[in-house]
């Protein structure tokens, strides 16, 4: 195996990162304004600003879902009991004793066992989750007619929030994990330039040196 700067985030990637890193940003200021925790902008201009950036993110998640498998890139976020206990355990105690992490990054899979089981559960369940109980908030209007209407709109708002709450919690671990191992900025470039350090078996190497030669560093 040789290590080389590989381009293992594409443009979409990036962009798909940043902008979905806004979006719940927004989400998170208008939503924690709606529920009353700080006054820093109108109720009726953090309905609008939430409506707004909720139906954009759903479109760009939708849109990544697509990319997703037409590019066969879901892979990378497939967890693997291989190397697991290995990455907790770094996690948990050995980053403390400044042990080496136990994961490099491979040309076939960008995450460790452990950030591809966080990422997996964000996207097919947390996500959803607050989807779903989001939707069901704002159109509302179609069945307040419904049996017990205001109770389960009180629970789909509990939810809803609930997600948000576990989804500020990934948010404040992701960017801890930014601080551990590597700098800071070396931990954030590769979601800019798109190049990060990567094991390559021979054939990978050269594969990338003949075909892909703009991709490799």
């Amino acid at each position: 195996m040789s290590v080389r700067r590989v381009k293992i985030f594409s443009l979409f990637e990036r962009f798909w990162h940043w902008a979905q890193m806004l979006l719940i940003l927004v989400l998170l200021f208008t939503g924690f304004g709606l529920h009353g925790l700080h006054h820093l902008i109108d109720f009726e201009d953090a309905v609008t600003l939430h409506t707004t950036a909720a139906v954009s993110l759903l479109l760009l998640w939708a849109f990544s879902v697509f990319w997703l498998f037409t590019t066969k890139t879901w892979r990378h976020f497939i967890p693997t009991a291989s190397g697991m206990w290995q990455v907790f355990r770094f996690y948990s105690i050995g980053i403390f004793k400044g042990e080496h992490h136990p994961y490099r990054k491979a040309y076939w899979r960008k995450h460790n066992p452990l950030q591809a089981m966080a990422y997996l559960a964000l996207k097919i369940l947390l996500f959803p989750l607050i989807w779903t109980t989001g939707l069901a908030y704002l159109f509302y209007f179609l069945w307040r007619d419904a049996p017990h209407a205001t109770q389960w709109l009180t629970g789909f708002a509990l939810v809803h929030t609930g997600a948000a709450f576990a989804i500020l919690v990934f948010l404040f671990v992701h960017i801890y994990m930014l601080t551990t191992g590597h700098s800071f900025r070396e931990h954030l470039m590769p979601m800019i330039t798109g190049f990060d350090e990567v094991d390559l078996t021979p054939e990978e190497e050269a594969y990338l040196l003949e075909d892909e030669p703009e991709n490799i560093r």
